[in-house]
């Protein structure tokens, strides 16, 4: 059964997502605070983390820079905040989705069950002494089995959406994807005219590969995307 943190300093909010988290067959813990929310991330085996941004002692912006300096688990904010800059923030920092309050609890467990289901297409436990599945590019190996990126041996850690779009870049380099195949690839929902997450993913894999932001992934003026050759 998925384990799943609940980290709002809002009774109400906790106890309603629990309550539809835990119909859906979830195993559900909650977080008052910042504090106890890094605590029991730090102590737990949990699958996905629901993380509002105002909690008191710690804000969730701290709390997910702690989290991903040991774990890619799935990150979801819910936020009252729905301006750009913090859901640009949020992202870049490594959350998996972001969902502005008030929110839709029914969408909530629709975009939790869609987050672990990716999750657990990328870190399944793989059948001993298999070959791993690599496609490689000039200097870059991607592990398609360890879901992980080497650059010249040298391993650089990816979060589950930039793993998928790089995957589909790497499987068909000079290739243009629109932001619309790019959305549906890394995101597996339908793509959102105007969303903010593409180029935010885009930047973040950039910065990974290399410090020419060119490098690796071109853009394409009124198309898209491509990996350069």
């Amino acid at each position: 059964m998925d384990r799943i943190l609940i980290a709002d300093d809002e009774s109400e909010i906790r106890s309603l997502l629990r309550l539809y988290l835990e119909n859906a067959g979830y195993a559900v813990e909650e977080a008052a605070d910042g504090e106890e929310a890094v605590k029991l991330l730090a102590g737990g085996d949990f699958h996905l983390c629901l993380l509002d941004i105002m909690m008191p002692k710690m804000d969730g912006f701290h709390v997910l820079r702690k989290v991903r300096e040991t774990s890619n688990i799935p990150v979801i904010i819910i936020s009252a905040k729905d301006k750009d800059p913090e859901k640009i923030l949020g992202l870049d920092l490594g959350a998996d989705d972001y969902i502005v309050k008030p929110f839709n609890p029914l969408e909530t467990v629709a975009r939790v069950r869609s987050n672990l289901r990716r999750y657990h297409d990328l870190h399944g436990e793989k059948k001993k002494d298999a070959k791993h599945d690599v496609l490689t590019h000039r200097d870059l190996a991607l592990d398609l089995d360890e879901c992980c990126l080497y650059k010249d041996g040298v391993r650089i850690d990816l979060t589950s959406v930039e793993f998928k779009i790089l995957s589909m870049f790497m499987e068909h380099p000079g290739k243009v994807f629109t932001r619309q195949q790019i959305f549906e690839r890394g995101w597996g929902e339908e793509y959102a005219v105007a969303d903010n997450n593409i180029m935010v993913c885009i930047s973040k894999l950039r910065a990974k590969l290399s410090e020419d932001p060119s490098a690796y992934i071109r853009t394409i003026r009124g198309l898209g995307y491509r990996l350069e050759r």
